[in-house]
């Protein structure tokens, strides 16, 4: 192949999608290039599937919850069965993204890609291409361990393809995916212990509610091991033996499954970057606010793989895209805004976030705080649920800087707030809101 396109985007996840189909139906000439089936970490190995399985976790939580309330009986997963229902979404996939992309008039390649030059790509089994234009959305990859035994952890796309779930597993790592994970999986019937090696888990969530989810996953069974440095792996009778150092002291446990849910890091090892003058930062595709490499103006990057100021997540590497794709084809130095961009760690209940932390809007000046248990509340009783709570952030003038909550269905009511901080709306504007009841939403007037 020696033609030179308009745009060559690398990676079929949400950011590269987007922005192929904008450019494509703009009238470029454009292809796109993924090793991986088309559909990206998101629909493929993270949030689409970690939630079918939750769905699972969710109705046993729920039935226990309520047992002696009206509902009796025993229920259980049933793993494969579960795991077929996950596919029945997932397999449909790479399929549905490529007749899309192709009926948008976008070229679908397979194979490994990297730069030889500032304007040429070599796409494994079609050889070089030509660009004007490239888009780097090759999302991200688990993050490098480096103690003895770090090949035995098999890591979240591994774990959303279990054919049988293990009696005894060992996740190391205290974030997104180790938590939401163990809930699954201790609903599930495993035997589940999550080894961090930080004081405090879920950093980048407000501490008070994550002591709240700490405290919920410990009565759902979930062990969790704070300043846990792993010193190696080991196997032990089929099984394997995790070393590790609390304080002064050596521990160990046992267990037949281990996860790496330590964190990830942009794909972009393969792409020979150097070759096209692409600089880094921090690990990803060093980038403008309008997301163009500054050491040659052909390239752009989004999602994962750039190291901008979005956080991690799908809705971001969607409008990164798309905002990507339009400063190509109007030649334009639009920047993201990444105002109101809400966070959920989707555990059982779900902590969610959106805007600014506690911390750091105290940081900017005077504040108002609202802290509210909400466990007792009709929202949670009607459920059985034992822990939730909610804390909103308000500025002086009323607008509100942030809001935090745990709780069943929560993930939901945090899109208000979205949308809240978006269109900087004040308290008294959003508790004025009318809210069909009783609903989540109906609770928002009491919160703050």
């Amino acid at each position: 192949m020696t033609e030179t396109l308009d745009l060559i985007v690398i990676g079929a996840g949400m950011a590269g999608i987007n922005a192929a189909k904008k450019c494509a139906r703009a009238g470029w000439s454009v292809a796109i290039v993924d090793e991986l089936p088309y559909g990206g970490t998101c629909a493929l190995r993270g949030c689409d599937p970690k939630k079918m399985l939750r769905a699972g976790a969710e109705a046993v939580e729920a039935a226990r919850r309520l047992k002696g309330k009206g509902v009796t009986g025993e229920t259980r997963i049933d793993w494969p069965a579960l795991m077929k229902h996950k596919e029945s979404f997932t397999d449909q996939v790479p399929e549905s993204m490529e007749s899309g992309l192709e009926e948008a008039g976008v070229q679908t390649l397979h194979g490994r890609a990297r730069f030889t030059a500032e304007d040429r790509i070599e796409i494994e089994g079609h050889g070089e291409i030509g660009f004007r234009h490239a888009l780097i959305a090759t999302g991200a990859k688990p993050r490098p361990l480096d103690f003895p035994g770090a090949e035995k952890l098999i890591d979240s796309t591994d774990f959303l393809n279990l054919a049988e779930l293990p009696r005894r597993i060992v996740f190391v790592g205290g974030g997104y995916i180790s938590f939401e994970f163990a809930h699954i999986a201790a609903r599930a019937g495993a035997e589940v212990t999550i080894l961090d090696r930080g004081g405090r888990q879920l950093k980048m969530f407000d501490a008070d509610l994550v002591d709240m989810l700490i405290e919920r996953s410990r009565a759902a069974g979930i062990e969790i091991v704070a300043e846990a440095a792993i010193e190696q792996v080991e196997d032990a009778d089929g099984a394997h033996r995790v070393i590790y150092r609390k304080g002064d002291e050596n521990h160990a446990i046992e267990a037949d499954l281990l996860v790496h849910g330590a964190g990830r890091v942009p794909a972009i090892d393969h792409l020979d970057l150097a070759a096209a003058a692409i600089e880094t930062e921090h690990g990803g595709v060093k980038v403008t606010p309008w997301l163009e490499s500054p050491s040659n103006p052909r390239i752009f990057a989004a999602g994962d793989a750039a190291a901008s100021p979005g956080k991690p997540l799908t809705p971001v590497a969607v409008f990164e895209g798309k905002i990507a794709a339009s400063n190509m084809l109007k030649d334009k130095r639009t920047e993201p805004d990444y105002t109101g961009v809400p966070s959920v760690v989707f555990t059982i209940p779900e902590l969610a976030r959106v805007g600014l932390l506690e911390g750091e809007a105290r940081a900017r000046g005077e504040v108002y705080v609202s802290f509210t248990d909400t466990s007792g509340w009709f929202s949670q009783k009607r459920l059985g649920e034992s822990h939730a709570g909610a804390k909103v952030i308000a500025g002086t003038d009323g607008k509100i800087l942030g809001a935090h909550m745990f709780g069943p269905d929560y993930a939901e009511l945090i899109n208000v707030f979205s949308l809240a901080i978006k269109l900087g709306l004040t308290a008294a504007q959003v508790k004025a809101m009318p809210a069909a009841y009783p609903t989540g939403a109906s609770d928002i007037g009491s919160m703050f």
